[in-house]
């Protein structure tokens, strides 16, 4: 038995990596989700055979309620609210291996190495805080929290403090294994912490703590399988706390700032809208029927998603309005900025929902210097990505973010409910400019409007 599950724990790691290296692209990502599933599956399998299990009734109870609310979350959760559940699973994740740790550490009591109680410490700290750390980011993404960083005074040190008692409670702990008061003082500093860190991140930043706590979750789920002496765990926490850590450093040099500004940095107060005020400057708002005239007559378009068009479910229109124009002769692509939407990779996702081309999605290094060669650019819902104050406006918070060059294009056409700023909190001057089309309303109405004029 030990050298089948050995193997099958061979085979569950090597299609965790095949899994992970064909979600790097959006052509090969279902497969890669299938290899995933299917790792999983072998290695759930594979452990409760190895443990010999003599009663299987909660277990069987567990998977009953857990896969009948997958399956309902699954078939129920609307898109716009995909970036919640991610942040829910990732607490979820934590609060998992945090469990099973705090309760192989009640097994083992007397018996452990000093290596064993370090390894239960650490996934039930960083288990713990991923927990209330995601509920505070689905929180916040859900509207539940306000989505505005909140800060009081000394926050900062209220955490190097309580991070510094955690450091000693955790010596104490392996003096004395048996010490179970300072554990429990662990896991709930731990749980404090994941709040006070997660509160004082803003609405825009929202992608980058997705993905750093999907990679706490992962660390946490490492250290669990270290604990539980368990290899296959060992590798998928360490394959998701490594990537999680990697796309967070993606995130983070798409807006051209530090993991620590990002934490620390509090973006996303108050509006900031500039020298002048909103009231002195003028918005001409334009009607679809404006909008498809320009889009007739043009040659190349570029379109920019945003979270407006998951909000709106503009996407399936939005791909039937890239065919009208493609069927009419025109060149159409759509240009993705890595922070657009409120989770890494959330607009690749909306778009395969609606089955657009892989090959018509450029990424922002790939498409940014075409925009002055382009005669319309169509933004659906984004603001931040395509804000001018991130180039020009040293006081501004988005100050040396990389931005798409929307206005760059000869032509500009912005579908957007209001003049409200992003999450950021920054006002848009594009906004503003002669050449920008503001067509003001529900994104997928205009949008399909727009198709059924292009098409008559």
């Amino acid at each position: 038995m030990n050298i089948t599950i050995t193997i099958a724990y061979l085979i569950a790691s090597i299609l965790f990596i095949l899994g992970l290296k064909n979600l790097g692209s959006p052509k090969t990502a279902r497969r890669g989700n299938l290899f995933s599933m299917l790792a999983m599956l072998i290695a759930v399998v594979a452990t409760l055979l190895d443990k010999e299990i003599l009663n299987y009734t909660y277990i069987i109870v567990g998977l009953v309620i857990g896969g009948a609310i997958g399956v309902i979350a699954a078939k129920k959760v609307r898109m716009t609210a995909m970036p919640q559940m991610v942040a829910l699973f990732n607490g979820l994740g934590g609060g998992a291996s945090a469990s099973v740790a705090l309760a192989e550490y009640f097994r083992i009591t007397g018996e452990a190495q000093p290596d064993m109680i370090i390894s239960v410490m650490f996934s039930l700290f960083i288990g713990s805080l991923t927990f209330t750390g995601s509920l505070v980011a689905f929180g916040k993404l859900q509207g539940l929290v306000k989505t505005i960083p909140i800060v009081f005074t000394m926050h900062q040190q209220l955490n190097f403090l309580l991070f510094i008692i955690v450091l000693v409670l955790g010596v104490i702990v392996v003096i004395n294994p048996t010490g179970i008061a300072c554990l429990l003082l662990i896991l709930i500093i731990a749980l404090v912490l994941g709040v006070l860190f997660v509160i004082p991140i803003g609405g825009a930043d929202m992608p980058v703590v997705i993905s750093l706590l999907n990679s706490c979750s992962g660390l946490a789920a490492a250290s669990t399988g270290f604990a539980l002496s368990n290899n296959v765990l060992i590798i998928s926490g360490t394959l998701v706390g490594a990537s999680g850590l990697i796309l967070t450093r993606i995130m983070c040099k798409a807006m051209n700032r530090s993991l620590a500004n990002v934490i620390l940095g509090a973006v996303g107060g108050e509006v900031s809208t500039g020298t002048e005020s909103k009231d002195q400057r003028k918005v001409t708002s334009y009607t679809e029927e404006d909008a498809a005239m320009i889009l007739e007559s043009a040659q190349s378009v570029i379109i920019i998603p945003g979270y407006g068009l998951a909000v709106a479910q503009a996407q399936f229109g939005l791909q039937e309005l890239a065919k009208a124009l493609i069927d009419k002769g025109a060149g159409v692509r759509y240009a993705i900025h890595p922070v657009a939407g409120r989770m890494p990779g959330h607009m690749n996702v909306l778009l395969a929902e609606a089955n657009v081309p892989y090959d018509l999605l450029s990424d922002l290094n790939d498409i940014n210097e075409d925009f002055q060669n382009t005669d319309v650019v169509l933004v659906v819902g984004a603001n931040d990505v395509i804000n001018p104050a991130a180039r020009e406006n040293k006081s501004s918070p988005l100050y040396g973010m990389p931005i798409l060059n929307a206005d760059k294009a000869k032509s500009i056409i912005i579908c957007k409910r209001s003049l409200s700023p992003g999450f950021s909190g920054v006002d848009n001057e594009l906004f503003y400019i002669e050449k920008t089309m503001m067509i003001f309303g529900n994104a997928k109405d205009s949008i399909n409007a727009m198709v059924k004029l292009l098409k008559a």
